[in-house]
């Protein structure tokens, strides 16, 4: 078995980030209620859970000239799949908050973009030039 990521996070509404997650990203529902939901996010765990208003502060960090978000989470997958939900993404209202060649010609290579879900996660789609680099210091 490969080990799965899960991640737990409040959300405002549970169907906003239902639908923002099956019908724009194209993730399958798991396990879910009427105030809570698991999100099949290609493999691994995302719950989200109806929580009513909340706030969190989004400072950002600067890494090779672009502002960054420092709170966020994601998803590495293939160029190929990279490209495919980039191009589909760009074709919805979802802004792209950033796309860019990270650490171009050196170890760690990768292509990256952000966007903002419902309740105001940032979600980061990564695609490594080398799979073997990505944890490699």
């Amino acid at each position: 078995m490969n080990t799965l990521f899960h991640v737990s996070l409040p959300c405002e509404d549970i169907a906003q980030t239902k639908t923002f997650y099956t019908d724009i990203i194209g993730c399958e529902i798991g396990r879910n209620a009427q105030h809570w939901a698991d999100i099949n996010l290609f493999g691994h765990q995302v719950t989200f859970t109806e929580a009513g208003k909340f706030t969190f502060e989004n400072p950002n960090y600067v890494f090779e000239g672009k502002i960054l978000p420092s709170f966020h989470f994601g998803i590495i997958v293939t160029l190929e799949l990279w490209s495919a939900l980039y191009k589909k993404l760009c074709s919805t209202d979802c802004e792209i908050v950033h796309q860019k060649t990270f650490l171009n010609s050196q170890k760690g290579e990768h292509l990256s973009f952000f966007i903002k879900d419902p309740d105001g996660y940032m979600l980061e789609f990564k695609s490594f030039k080398s799979q073997s680099e990505i944890f490699q210091q």
